[in-house]
């Protein structure tokens, strides 16, 4: 079942002293700091993975768009100054690595191999919702989001950004992320009861 994002002061404050910590390496990384570059890539390397996952990108190449996320942000760290936190500004390169990649590859012929056909015949297979694992109908019920709900969705219930912060990322006010995490919720959470509760088959006549 999917619950909305915990209020409790606690948890905001254990985040808001996490992304401090972030920003202050991303900082010290500027100068060449190798211990804190380890540092800033190993503390967000999740949840950077997570985004580019679940924004619509092929899982198979979630791997090459977290590091080219990482390899661009790392070659752009003389330009941070701290304005936003470094979370912030490394999910907002991460999108734009993911819409550079889908616009490269649908500018690209499409390449028939093994694999490929192998991969995209076993995506367009039916699946019967009813009894199969959480995690596997979460990851399946969010690719059917429009885009941007799906985005929203996943920065703030599952990557754990803040509204104001998730509004930057995608550029957009911040009550418009505010309605699509709403939308996102009430549409999965009737996928989820209707996949727990089938409507009856009508016997044959």
């Amino acid at each position: 079942m999917i619950t909305s994002a915990l209020p409790p002061s606690r948890e905001q404050s254990s985040t808001r002293s996490k992304d401090e910590s972030i920003t202050a390496w991303a900082l010290a990384a500027r100068s060449g700091d190798p211990d804190a570059v380890d540092l800033f890539v190993r503390a967000l390397q999740r949840d950077v993975r997570h985004y580019v996952t679940y924004l619509g990108a092929d899982p198979q190449s979630a791997d090459d768009l977290t590091q080219d996320t990482f390899l661009r942000a790392l070659g752009s760290l003389h330009r941070f100054e701290g304005r936003s936190s470094a979370r912030t500004w490394l999910l907002s390169i991460a999108r734009r690595a993911v819409i550079d990649s889908i616009r490269y590859s649908s500018s690209r012929p499409r390449l028939s191999d093994t694999d490929d056909w192998e991969s995209a015949a076993e995506r367009t297979q039916p699946r019967d919702l009813p009894g199969f694992d959480d995690g596997v109908a979460l990851t399946e019920l969010l690719d059917t989001l429009p885009d941007d709900r799906r985005e929203a969705f996943v920065l703030t219930q599952m990557v754990g950004l803040p509204y104001a912060e998730a509004a930057l990322v995608s550029d957009c006010p911040v009550g418009t992320v505010r309605s699509r995490v709403a939308r996102a919720r009430t549409s999965l959470i009737a996928w989820l009861d209707e996949a727990e509760h089938p409507a009856p088959v009508a016997a044959a006549a």
